[in-house]
């Protein structure tokens, strides 16, 4: 006779008088659906949001841009995927479009230059004045981007003290000038978009860890050595953070323009908004608008790619 005593029993899990362990299986599985469920309910608003707010106005962009401007009838514009607008549009308009790129390029340089250098003040010499001086950087998005722009009317005026300061030193002849130049153009682009490098870089450098600078001082490394191999490395992330933020934005601007410029500054935002407004050519303004996302994109991913930060996208 075989003893059955230690022996384990094998229980079914489909036996109906199996103990509990299934149904427990199905709760936690009940449970999972119901916090994915809870996931898409929360996700909605925001979806919403896109559909309504980007994803029709950018058909209806991409449409305007396909308008076959010879075939308008009772009805207006016909769309007929005419692809040809985009050729006209860049024959056309190709020196603001380049010029655009160029400005947004010349001021993002400018900023991270000068974005660096704060940011890495703030990050290792304020000591428990870090929060004031982060609060004076964000200071002027309190006032209007109209006005904020506009002050640099007065500030880079003929009869402004920059003006009389750079003749002095004879950097400016007598009747030279700063308003209505590319100068003045870059100088509003870089003032105004230059708290979107600082506080990415902050958050990049405010992260090191200090024992990592300290210990290139121990390998014998001297100041400038031990920036290039760890305090840039690992501020990279905020670099590109802060170039993207700085950039895009920048290259589509056309206030500046406007406001600081002449007309030999005329950037392509601007003609985008006359194409749309005074000049009712829409397929002109679709085709350079969605050339302008299509090339900065595309710089942004080749950029993203050699910067070897990938994972920010």
């Amino acid at each position: 006779m075989t003893s059955t005593a230690g022996t384990v029993p094998v229980v079914d899990p489909g036996d109906p008088g199996a103990p509990g362990e299934p149904d427990a299986l199905v709760d936690v599985a009940a449970s999972g659906r119901r916090r994915g469920r809870t996931a898409y309910l929360l996700m909605a608003p925001a979806v919403l949001w896109l559909a309504l707010f980007f994803v029709i106005p950018f058909y209806s962009l991409i449409a305007a841009s396909l308008y076959d401007p010879s075939g308008s009838d009772e009805d207006g514009w016909r769309m007929a995927y005419a692809f040809g607008n985009y050729v006209d549009a860049w024959q056309d308009y190709w020196q603001p479009f380049v010029r655009s790129i160029a400005y947004g390029g010349i001021a993002t340089v400018i900023c991270l230059v000068l974005g660096y250098v704060l940011a890495y003040a703030i990050a290792f010499k304020t000591g428990r004045w870090k929060t004031l001086v982060l609060v004076l950087v964000i200071a002027p998005f309190f006032t209007s981007f109209l006005v904020r722009t506009l002050s640099w009317q007065l500030i880079l005026a003929d009869d402004g003290w920059v003006v009389d300061v750079l003749r002095f030193l004879q950097l400016l002849d007598d009747d030279g000038r700063l308003l209505a130049t590319d100068v003045a153009v870059v100088t509003g682009l870089a003032y105004n978009f230059l708290p979107f490098m600082v506080l990415p870089l902050f958050a990049s450098l405010d992260k090191i860890d200090h024992r990592l600078i300290e210990a290139s001082s121990d390998l014998y490394s001297n100041p400038v050595v031990g920036f290039f191999k760890v305090t840039w490395p690992l501020s990279l992330p905020g670099v590109v953070s802060g170039t993207l933020l700085t950039f895009i934005p920048a290259a589509g601007d056309y206030i500046n323009a406007q406001l600081l410029g002449n007309t030999n500054t005329r950037v392509v935002g601007s003609v985008i908004e006359a194409q749309f407004t005074d000049a009712n050519q829409p397929y002109v303004a679709g085709a350079l608008s969605m050339t302008l996302m299509v090339v900065i994109v595309g710089m942004v991913l080749v950029y993203v790619r050699r910067a070897g930060t990938e994972e920010l996208l």
